[in-house]
């Protein structure tokens, strides 16, 4: 094992679709006030070729790492090569962008906490910025959303590797990284802090698997709340389950997803109900806020 002392990892995963995006992305890597990192991108399902050749003209080295298999695999490998060369990861997505002190900022946080985030600026496709901050409202204690809902991404955290190191493998079939990895620092008893103030600008667009800004569809109500049910079984039933007081707050919610799955699944009037009603109520900037939202219970809980 070699853990370099003062440099550390940032990485971002590479998929089809996200080519439009990385030269603005990779423009924002390049401005970051603190420039003492290596970066990583993983690919997925991309030529590796072509992913240097879209990045070339910048100056920072960039090292691939290539594998094939489920999302999942992908950042398994990643992470579990990463956590062994490094005391320090940072995850940002190859669809934002990084305000120039991301980096600055999570290493200062780090010397501090275990795992941290980072608020977010929303911004359109296009770059425009939305005039909405992801996790403004976020508890002072994060972990107190981690059983529901989720603000822990791989665009805006960073973590201490020998935390991170404790919360892999990942399941094969894991659909949402992110909250599995923040959910099981949790459960070990990692400090996790929230940085309110935006290191990163989110971008909102239609292949966004985690949307937060409403109007929601139906299909969208359902696609969510699925992969919520899904990361649940994985917390709970994976080769690392979460047990204790952890797991049954995690378990509490597991069930209140299944009950809302089920009424939603079961019927049309119902999910119609639901949507239209939710996209009247005030947004919560937060990853998972569509799901089984407390204030419509007497709708799906008929």
């Amino acid at each position: 094992m070699r853990i370099e002392s003062n440099r550390l990892a940032v990485y971002t995963t590479v998929y089809p679709g996200v080519e439009k995006f990385l030269t603005a992305w990779y423009q924002s890597v390049l401005a970051q006030t603190d420039k003492n990192f290596d970066l990583w991108v993983g690919v997925d399902s991309l030529n590796p070729q072509r992913v240097i050749e879209t990045l070339r003209a910048g100056a920072h080295a960039i090292h691939l790492i290539t594998a094939a298999g489920s999302p999942a695999e992908i950042r398994q490998k990643a992470i579990e090569a990463l956590v062994d060369e490094y005391s320090e990861l940072v995850f940002v997505d190859s669809d934002d962008l990084l305000y120039p002190t991301r980096i600055e900022a999570a290493r200062k946080a780090l010397t501090r906490h275990d795992a941290v985030a980072c608020a977010l600026r929303i911004i359109d496709e296009e770059g425009r910025d939305l005039g909405i901050t992801f996790g403004e409202a976020c508890e002072q204690n994060p972990g107190l959303l981690l059983p529901r809902y989720n603000v822990f991404g791989l665009s805006n955290t960073a973590y201490r590797t020998s935390v991170l190191r404790r919360c892999i493998p990942l399941p094969d079939q894991c659909q949402l990284v992110d909250w599995l990895l923040a959910t099981r620092a949790w459960a070990n008893g990692a400090d996790l802090y929230f940085d309110r103030e935006p290191q990163m600008a989110y971008r909102q667009y239609h292949a966004n698997v985690a949307r937060v800004l409403p109007p929601f569809s139906a299909q969208q109500v359902v696609d969510a709340t699925r992969r919520v049910v899904s990361h649940y079984r994985c917390a709970l039933t994976s080769e690392r389950p979460i047990n204790g007081k952890c797991g049954d707050a995690l378990r509490e919610a597991y069930v209140r997803a299944m009950v809302f799955e089920n009424a939603i699944t079961e019927s049309v009037a119902t999910l119609d109900c639901y949507v239209d009603e939710l996209n009247r109520q005030t947004p919560r900037y937060i990853w998972w806020w569509c799901v089984a939202h407390p204030d419509l219970e007497h709708i799906w809980r008929n």
